[in-house]
């Protein structure tokens, strides 16, 4: 896993940090979890609003296996133009945070009210 290049990547949209969970890299910027590294690919998170912007250049969608079975999803892959026009990386970027600050769920307090 290339955390470095990742973190260089981002580092101008906030504070990166990268965990590895169920055989992939996820990558946070300010907490918010909008892209995920599998098979040495960047998938960037989408949702309803997102999603259509994806599609629209043919961007393939991150199946999950497991047990035998897939599951879709909310990943699309990155476009490869990214890495290399700073515009691109920052509509695209800019695309995966909305997405992933829109569906966000607030945390619930660990304590009920006394």
């Amino acid at each position: 896993m290339q955390n470095e290049f990742y973190q260089d990547l981002f580092a101008s949209f906030g504070d990166i940090k990268m965990r590895k969970m169920f055989g992939v890299a996820g990558i946070y910027c300010d907490g918010l979890f909008f892209a995920i590294i599998a098979d040495n690919e960047l998938w960037l998170k989408v949702d309803t609003e997102t999603r259509a912007a994806f599609e629209a250049i043919g961007a393939e969608q991150f199946i999950f296996e497991m047990k035998k079975k897939s599951s879709s999803t909310p990943y699309y892959k990155a476009p490869e133009d990214i890495f290399d026009d700073e515009d691109n990386l920052h509509y695209w970027t800019q695309l995966a945070l909305g997405a992933a600050l829109r569906n966000k769920t607030s945390p619930k307090s660990k304590k009920r009210a006394r």
